[in-house]
């Protein structure tokens, strides 16, 4: 897995980061319903690994982005809470938000 270019995921559009993070979401869901835990677990990582770029780009001289951050670090937070206890209902809830990104970019296409 290649490591996260940072200074160029600072530059993607939050939306867009917010999608990115929601198709690793998704996988980690996917592969955990399917009980493929090796690639559940990769997806897993990958996702923190968004996760934390994307707080940290919002931390960085991007101070319209309070709330967004707090959402953001609230999402994590909900999303390691629900694969380590095996939730199944709260990883589609989460699958189901990001999911929204998604959407939002493909219609400015």
């Amino acid at each position: 897995m290649e490591p996260i270019d940072s200074q160029r995921w600072c530059t993607l559009p939050f939306i867009e980061q917010m999608a990115n993070i929601g198709s690793e979401v998704g996988r980690t869901r996917k592969w955990k319903e399917k009980g493929d835990e090796k690639r559940s677990e990769g997806a897993f990582i990958r996702a923190l690994d968004l996760f934390d770029v994307t707080i940290k780009c919002a931390r960085l001289g991007q101070p319209t982005r309070g709330a967004a951050l707090k959402e953001l670090c609230r999402a994590r937070e909900l999303f390691v809470g629900s694969y380590l206890e095996n939730d199944f209902d709260n990883l589609a809830y989460l699958d189901k938000y990001f999911m929204q990104f998604a959407f939002a970019v493909r219609s400015k296409i």
